[in-house]
């Protein structure tokens, strides 16, 4: 894989976050707004898109930073030792941001207030367990796709989320830059802010926990490197 500066990288998640998020919740309130009060219909245009989305951005920029667009994929990588510590920190950070940038976009496309809080609880333990559910499984995709079948990543991650929407209790965030940016959207596709810190520790504890099996699972030994192969995100 070519080497690229980190500035392309972080550009590359940047652009590539943001889009994820104008589709996850521009394709919400489409989808609302043409369901006609039907939800299955409104998830299931919601789902859609996100998978498709998906599969393109971890494409095309996948090559250039290895399309986390996940803070969740970003720190599994670093505990592998595959991204160093602040070049990985710097992503996560670049990911958040640009989160929420894209849900800001995808209001103004909607004609919607730009800064909204969103008022959608989404509590329970089984809201959080399935959290925990998606973001393992997101993982161990990646993970998985990366041993095994490198060149079917994008299609594989974008085919787990579009299918993760309808399996888990809670949609499938499966990212904290995603829940965050949720969070400040009072749309189809939001969270109340009270809901999301138990959604965050979900995915992060889930992230650890892929860590010490799949690892071994795959025999993926953790090795020295810089951030390159490891795409993916979610929704």
């Amino acid at each position: 894989m070519t080497e690229h500066s980190t500035t392309r990288r972080l550009l590359a998640e940047g652009i590539g976050t943001a889009f994820l998020l104008m589709a996850v919740v521009g394709s919400g309130i489409m989808g609302e707004r043409l369901a006609g009060g039907n939800i299955a219909i409104a998830l299931l245009a919601n789902t859609i898109a996100t998978g498709a989305a998906l599969v393109v951005l971890i494409s095309i920029f996948g090559p250039i930073s290895g399309a986390h667009f996940n803070p969740a994929v970003s720190l599994l990588f670093m505990l592998k030792r595959e991204l160093r510590i602040p070049l990985g920190v710097t992503y996560v950070a670049v990911q958040i941001v640009a989160a929420i940038t894209g849900v800001y976009i995808a209001h103004l496309m909607f004609g919607l207030p730009v800064f909204e809080v969103a008022r959608k609880l989404r509590e329970g333990p089984a809201q959080g367990f399935s959290e925990f559910v998606a973001t393992f499984g997101l993982l161990a995709t990646i993970l998985g796709a990366l041993r095994f079948c490198p060149a079917q990543v994008a299609g594989l991650v974008g085919l787990y989320i579009a299918s993760a929407y309808w399996f888990t209790a809670s949609t499938s965030f499966a990212n904290p830059a995603v829940t965050i940016a949720r969070a400040l959207s009072d749309s189809f596709a939001g969270i109340a802010p009270s809901s999301a810190p138990a959604f965050i520790g979900a995915q992060i504890a889930a992230t650890f926990a892929a860590y010490f099996s799949l690892s071994w699972l795959f025999g993926l030994g953790a090795r020295n490197g810089s951030a390159q192969t490891e795409p993916a995100s979610e929704s």
